[in-house]
């Protein structure tokens, strides 16, 4: 009898497993929160070179009547914030694939409270699995319809999304600043920062949508939500 598996809920080291779990979960719970601040924290600094790009271009406007001298540094200027803008956009997907782990890892966790204490399951709303529908399921996130994960709906509500539209615009004066500096006409100006702003658009959307579509295979699943 001692070869045995002890009921669940009776098992003797059970306290000292959970103590363990439980350790691990705040862990992880302090990593996502990390992974939050960093997040606002280049948003942050995204928008501070953002506005002080304009403020500066403003005041130059005011010297140079937006003649040359003033094209010729928005242009550079706005370059810079384009690469930062850029630069931004890169490193919250990153974040975002590493939020991602972080949820793999406290569902795991979630899946051994469950295997020590089934009788809990009808408490939680967030999932014990660790595949890519358990995912969505503790982020809150609804994969179906209009709103399913990596939607064009879905990807401007989300920060790297907003941040692409911001980056995008931005590419767009920079085209019409470069149209102008060529002595275009005001239709050609136009034109010329709606094709880069698409251009930049499409670009970045894309980016984001394959960075989302890599979630899944990022983390083999040792527990898969149960085929429906």
């Amino acid at each position: 009898m001692s070869n045995e598996i002890p009921p669940p809920g009776r098992d003797p080291g059970a306290a000292t497993k959970l103590q363990i779990l439980a350790t691990e979960h705040w862990s992880l719970l302090a990593t996502r929160s990390l992974t939050y601040t960093e997040s606002l924290g280049r948003v942050n600094m995204f928008l501070a070179v953002l506005s002080g790009a304009v403020i500066a271009l403003a005041l130059v406007a005011q010297a140079d009547r937006f003649g040359p001298t003033f094209i010729a540094i928005a242009i550079f200027m706005l370059t810079v914030v384009l690469f930062t803008g850029i630069a931004t956009v890169g490193r919250l997907m990153m974040l975002n694939r590493d939020d991602y782990k972080w949820v793999i890892g406290m569902n795991r966790l979630r899946n051994a409270y469950l295997e020590m204490h089934p009788e809990l399951e009808p408490h939680f709303i967030t999932s014990p699995y660790d595949d890519l529908p358990g995912a969505m399921q503790t982020l809150g996130i609804d994969t179906s319809g209009q709103q399913r994960l990596g939607s064009v709906f879905h990807g401007f509500i989300s920060l790297p999304g907003m941040l692409t539209v911001i980056v995008a615009a931005d590419a767009g004066a920079i085209g019409g600043l470069a149209a102008l500096g060529f002595g275009a006409p005001t239709a050609g100006v136009l034109a010329a920062g709606a094709v880069a702003f698409a251009v930049a658009l499409v670009l970045l959307g894309n980016w984001g949508r394959r960075s989302v579509r890599r979630f899944g295979p990022m983390v083999e699943p040792h527990f898969p939500s149960p085929k429906k």
